[in-house]
């Protein structure tokens, strides 16, 4: 290589030679103009005076996927919202009355006494099982106004074991319990496989006083991460459905066929629902986050549905360059080597399980490193924003995310036209 002159350097990837940067690899410009979707938020989120970083929900696109989810069910098929999903009353609420559905599935101590105090008609499913202490808890915690809520409920068990436990906390509490095995159906996270021992545990609740056989939970997430080359995903979703099927079978001959089939035989989740066309198996699916659709979300199953939900956080300031500490003498060279360095936006708060989405470009900056204070965000040379401006994310997941920024903001035709509190962030 011939040598440099004096003139020449090479500085993070790009040759500088009498100030022109010959880039190698230069990344090209992904700023653009603004959304006009993302535009009508913000105004309506100015009008709102709101000015903090919050959580907004488009209702209409809820209210889209939700319809979407419905279409979607086959005849006979139930539906059943996870709340840890949609971590908020009046977000249940209203799905609860679009969808028609009395039915949720509840994760947790908290979120299941809240339910219960709200909703004690709603038929609530656990979905995971939960220590017997916090089973305990709950008889305890809940009000005697409320019992109703208790009958309504389906407790989880994964081995005898727990199922002895919610055995002696019925016989204690002197309370009746409607007991739903859970089945591992091929992810591998716990549960009962058909044999022996699944059997013994029917008969165990078959026998009792106080438990009643009220179905079995197979879950199956794996199945939308496998691909469908060579039939590998049709495969492992009949391995799955046979275990499943097999179960079935167990519970036929320990329960009868009348009481199996008005069992609630549980399955799927929002990755998968869309893969069973009959009731053969499952006679009810639980979703929850397609209705509102997070990043991770964004599959070939689920590609009819659309982005619901946002984080909205201010712009507090921008700037027409990045300067990173003690590595100035490196910033122009990193510019003429990514345009899309350009411009740097330190928004309110930060560190999100979330993805820029709005303006089109922007990017967390991996030397900087995440912030929960002020995120750095960079940008090309067109990145149209202002201080004061709204910057948008689209979250990774819901349960989390949600519970991060009080009140949702509910956005429809428009405007902010409500605000749904969530569940507490312990929940």
């Amino acid at each position: 290589m011939a040598k440099l002159s004096r003139r020449k350097m090479l500085v993070g990837g790009a040759v500088i030679a009498g100030g022109m940067a010959v880039a190698l690899g230069r990344t090209s410009d992904k700023s653009g103009p603004r959304s006009p979707y993302f535009l009508a938020v913000q105004k309506a989120l100015r009008d709102a005076n709101i000015a903090q970083p919050v959580l907004v929900i488009d209702r209409a696109r809820l209210n889209a996927n939700i319809d979407q989810l419905m279409s979607d069910l086959p005849e006979g098929m139930g539906y059943r919202i996870v709340a840890k999903s949609l971590p908020s009353l009046d977000l249940i609420g209203h799905i609860r009355e679009r969808a028609n559905t009395d039915r949720l599935m509840t994760f947790n101590l908290p979120m299941l006494i809240a339910l219960s105090k709200a909703m004690p008609d709603a038929n609530q499913l656990i979905g995971k099982p939960m220590p017997a202490q916090a089973v305990k808890n709950y008889f305890t915690a809940l009000p005697q106004d409320k019992a109703e809520a208790a009958g309504n409920i389906q407790w989880l068990v994964d081995t005898p074991e727990r199922l002895d436990q919610y055995a002696a906390i019925a016989d204690a509490q002197g309370a009746d319990m409607a007991i739903n095995i859970e089945l591992d159906v091929g992810l591998h996270r716990g549960g009962m496989e058909p044999g022996d021992a699944l059997t013994g545990m029917m008969e165990k609740i078959r026998q009792s006083n106080r438990l009643s056989f009220s179905g079995l939970m197979g879950y199956e997430p794996h199945l939308s991460k496998i691909p469908t080359t060579l039939g590998w995903r049709d495969r492992a979703k009949n391995g799955a459905w046979e275990i499943y099927g097999s179960a079935l079978g167990s519970a036929r001959q320990v329960f009868g066929e009348a009481e199996v089939k008005a069992a609630t035989r549980n399955a799927a989740g929002s990755p998968t629902y869309r893969l069973y066309k009959g009731t053969d198996i499952a006679n009810e699916i639980s979703v929850g986050s397609a209705l509102v659709k997070p990043t991770d979300f964004d599959t070939d199953l689920l590609e009819p549905f659309v982005p619901a939900a946002f984080i909205a956080t201010p712009a507090i300031k921008v700037l027409d360059e990045t300067r990173l500490p003690v590595m100035e003498f490196a910033d122009g060279a990193k510019r003429a080597l990514n345009p899309n360095l350009d411009k740097t936006v330190f928004i309110y708060g930060g560190k999100w399980m979330a993805h820029p989405e709005d303006p089109p470009g922007l990017r967390y900056n991996s030397t900087f490193g995440r912030s929960s204070n002020q995120e750095m965000l960079n940008g090309g040379p067109g990145t149209d924003i202002r201080p004061d401006d709204y910057v948008f994310l689209r979250p990774t997941q819901s349960e989390a995310v949600f519970l991060q920024f009080g009140d949702i903001a509910i956005y429809d035709n428009g405007a902010i036209v409500d605000s749904w509190p969530v569940f507490p962030a312990s929940a």
